[in-house]
């Protein structure tokens, strides 16, 4: 009875194999992107401006895009013991990439560049932390493209 129960489920293989999807480039990105985000959360500390609790008493975006560290923590926790691959990793990058895109470039952006800019006192300051965004938004979507790329290798069984 139970094993017919367990007939259309993968197997141990199929799960090993998922979380196996995650090799050292993918952490290394992982890492990468990590450290750009808390970069990128200490600046709008910093320069005072679209930040939210804990810093001040309200709830922003600012506060819910806090969520993405314990996010990144469960993610390592799931990986490491087997139970989630590349897939976590590819939908979870490729959800920072769009809010962090959305919030900050294009017609809808709540946060434009010139948001992340003009509360420095040097221009230059300013360029530097809009240079860190990019450069934090190009990291995330090449994250979420190499993520994808190791999901499919995965699924098709060539990890």
């Amino acid at each position: 009875m139970i094993e017919s129960l367990s007939e259309g489920w993968p197997s141990r293989s199929f799960e090993r194999r998922g979380s196996d999807s995650v090799d050292a480039r993918l952490y290394a990105l992982l890492a990468v992107a990590t450290s750009f985000g808390i970069g990128h959360h200490v600046d709008h500390v910093i320069r005072g401006n679209h930040v939210g609790w804990p810093i001040t008493p309200e709830i922003t975006p600012f506060t819910y895009t806090l969520a993405i560290y314990p996010l990144v923590a469960v993610g390592l926790y799931l990986t490491r013991s087997g139970r989630v691959g590349a897939g976590y990793w590819t939908i979870l990058f490729g959800a920072i990439f769009a809010v962090v895109t959305l919030a900050h470039f294009g017609p809808v952006a709540v946060e434009p560049p010139a948001d992340v800019v003009g509360p420095y006192e040097h221009a230059v300051v300013g360029y530097a932390a809009l240079a860190w965004l990019v450069a934090f938004v190009a990291t995330l979507f090449v994250a979420t493209v190499y993520a994808g790329h190791r999901w499919m290798l995965a699924r098709t069984g060539a990890v």
